[in-house]
């Protein structure tokens, strides 16, 4: 790697100079990309036979060294111990500069992982009529999907990526709405994001859409790190609202061709329910014909799926009883289209006799939620093992101690595996190798669980178990299964096997445990153990309740 022009190691190579007043001052590390060093001052005339060196290594915080710290000068010196003090300072600055470099080396890459998971999900969803956003929150740059900038009138290279040329496309009446909603998903008070609201189009004209999305990337104090999401045009559909309440002959003139169901549906004030009118799209969305609910709704709720159709009724009668308008989200069971998702939004008006009247539109969501669900999967995944990340399995963890709280006397046990030798293996082979191998071992882990067990990728080579309703001695006998599995099975390439050892530590959560971190703490110990007792072991915490 390349030093920048007068970088901190040049900057500090010079202040040691000064302070020990030496001929030369020699800072290197070297790494897979090369050699970054840096110097001050011209090497002694005697260089080869120097009457005085002194050196210091450059330690990165695991201990790994980084390179060295080096004094040279043509004549005898003495060097105290308070100078000795100065130098390994002086080689702990260079380190905390080195390993800054490569921890913005390490974000500038996982920007571009970002980027490539945007554009695969852009590619996923390319023709359903939706875009796809990606923003990072910290830099304000945010990238949309080619089909995002189609949907607007855009080209390739129209639009900047920066959030604040985002903020001036909406209509100003709609602008700070929208920031409103915004910033309460960032500050956590909303699961989701969802406006609608109106954008300039590339032609100079408004156009109505809805943007969804979530965060799906947040830092230790819960600030929002990135978001992604999806718009969808919804022109049509506000304007046939729109000419849905100017006039009701237009309606009928124009709702067969709309993608959808529109509907005006009468409810008895004795009971029982029959559609006024529907139009065409009755069958795109419930595969029946206007003439199935002319005299009766009930074969519309028997397409509704059985697990909502409780939640479909008891929200119509609270609309109706509110005066206020429906909507709901639920799914079907179609016989040709198999499991759908539907929203329905209606407005009441009640008679003079204590009827309703339902005037309404029914749609097909399926792709947003199918959306929804995949940007759910990134946030809550591992995109390499597809095992649960550590912010979800740690929430899983802590709705397993709630669990064990309310039963009282169950427990669960949780182990911690960790990869012997896992960076030799890296080293040896290979990154791509590398990554093989901790999908072959999440494979392997996964083959051992039960229904209602839980693994997950907890970070570089370290995986974590929760157990339920398991004791100590099961939980041993699973670890020996699991070390026993990886054994049997090395690891192959090419032609290439690669003999795999895994380390494992074990603790039991109970109900006195206050934080469900507080196992895995203590099975971190226990492998923390296992590893110092030589690896390709397993170790198990003492119980929490003889402490």
């Amino acid at each position: 790697m390349q030093a920048e022009p007068d970088g901190p190691l040049d900057k500090l190579a010079r202040l040691a100079r000064r302070q020990f007043g030496v001929d030369m001052v020699l800072v290197a590390c070297s790494d897979a990309d090369g050699v970054w060093q840096a110097r001050a001052g011209s090497p002694p005339a005697a260089f080869a036979s120097l009457p005085f060196s002194a050196e210091c290594p450059l330690r990165a915080s695991d201990g790994r060294q980084l390179g060295t710290f080096r004094l040279l000068h043509g004549q005898p010196r003495d060097f105290s111990a308070e100078d000795r003090r100065a130098l390994e300072d002086f080689a702990g600055l260079a380190a905390a500069a080195v390993e800054k470099r490569r921890a913005l080396a390490a974000e500038r890459a996982a920007e571009d992982s970002w980027r490539d998971e945007a554009r695969n999900l852009s590619m996923a969803i390319a023709g359903s009529g939706t875009g796809v956003w990606d923003r990072n929150v910290v830099t304000g740059e945010i990238t949309y999907s080619t089909g995002w900038k189609a949907l607007l009138g855009y080209g390739e290279f129209d639009i900047s990526n920066r959030i604040e040329d985002a903020y001036k496309r909406l209509h100003p009446d709609d602008a700070e709405y929208v920031r409103s909603a915004m910033q309460a998903h960032f500050e956590g008070k909303t699961e989701s994001y969802e406006v609608e609201h109106r954008i300039l189009c590339k032609d100079g004209s408004y156009k109505w859409i809805c943007s969804r999305g979530k965060v799906v990337s947040r830092d230790a104090e819960g600030r929002a790190l990135r978001m992604m999401g999806t718009t969808t045009d919804i022109s049509a559909m506000r304007a046939m609202s729109e000419r849905l309440q100017r006039t009701a002959d237009l309606l009928v003139n124009l709702t067969d061709a709309v993608p959808g169901m529109v509907f005006q549906c009468g409810q008895a004030a004795e009971g029982g329910s029959r559609f006024l009118y529907v139009s065409a799209g009755i069958w795109d969305m419930f595969e029946l014909t206007p003439e199935d609910v002319r005299d009766s709704a009930a074969a519309i709720e028997q397409r509704v799926h059985p697990d909502d159709l409780a939640s479909y009724h008891t929200s119509l009668q609270a609309a109706a009883a509110a005066q206020t308008p429906w909507h709901l989200e639920f799914r079907v069971c179609l016989p040709g289209q198999g499991l759908r998702w539907r929203q329905g939004d209606a407005s009441p008006r009640t008679g003079p006799d204590g009827s309703v009247v339902w005037h309404g539109f029914v749609t097909d969501i399926t792709d947003r939620k199918r959306a929804d669900f995949e940007l759910h999967e990134l946030a809550a995944t591992d995109a390499l093992t597809t095992l649960p990340n550590r912010r979800h399995f740690m929430s899983r963890i802590a709705a397993e101690l709630a669990r064990i709280k309310r039963h009282g006397s169950d427990c669960a046990a949780v182990l911690m595996c960790d990869l012997d030798h896992f960076k030799h293996i890296n080293d040896t082979w290979g990154h791509a190798i590398g990554d093989g191998v901790l999908q072959h071992f999440a494979n392997t882990l996964r083959a051992q669980l039960r229904a209602v067990d839980l693994a997950g990728r907890i970070g570089g080579e370290e995986f974590a178990v929760v157990l339920p309703d398991t004791d100590m001695e099961r939980a041993h006998a699973f670890a020996m299964r699991v070390q026993q599995r990886i054994a049997d099975t090395p690891f192959s390439s090419d032609g290439r096997r690669i003999p795999l050892t895994v380390s494992i530590g074990i603790s039991t959560m109970h109900t006195m445990d206050a934080d469900a971190e507080l196992a895995l703490i203590r099975s971190d110990r226990a492998l923390y153990n296992a590893k110092q007792l030589g690896r390709n072991r397993i170790e198990s915490a003492p119980s929490v309740f003889s402490r």
